[in-house]
């Protein structure tokens, strides 16, 4: 299974400017109930803020959200994939980097983003599906 099958056309890709302060990306985050915004100037994509980034750059570090720009404790190294990459790839890729975020793009382009939730819930669906085929063929249901 790829991350072509997860993206979900129309969706909106939730993203703020480097500009704008932690605060407001908190805000956005909220709003759309997730736990990262890609950090985007224009069409470019410059990194990513997670909860994880607010815990370690904000918090610990005695920083205000109100006070402090995305810029300046968003994670500019980015991990990204592409549509083509498979689900238990990017698990992989999530577990050895310690990260549960992946933007999506192809060619340059933004498609989305998936979170270790996402890959973990579609795998849980393949596995359903295997069990059921499974199910199937031992009871004499499988067709062929």
């Amino acid at each position: 299974m790829t991350l072509a099958s997860l993206l979900r056309t129309g969706s909106p890709i939730v993203s703020i400017g480097p500009d704008a302060t932690v605060f407001e990306a908190i805000g956005r985050m909220v709003e759309h109930n997730v736990g990262s915004i890609l950090v985007t100037e224009g069409d470019a994509l410059r990194g990513i803020f997670t909860e994880r980034d607010y815990l370690r750059r904000i918090a610990l570090e005695g920083r205000t959200s109100r006070e402090t720009a995305v810029r300046d404790v968003m994670t500019a190294d980015l991990i990204t994939v592409s549509p083509e990459d498979s689900v238990d790839g990017c698990l992989a890729t999530m577990t050895e980097r310690k990260i549960r975020h992946l933007p999506v793009l192809r060619d340059g382009e933004l498609l989305g983003v998936v979170s270790i939730g996402d890959l973990v819930r579609a795998r849980l669906e393949e596995a359903r599906g295997e069990v059921e085929g499974l199910k199937h063929f031992v009871t004499g249901g499988y067709p062929g």
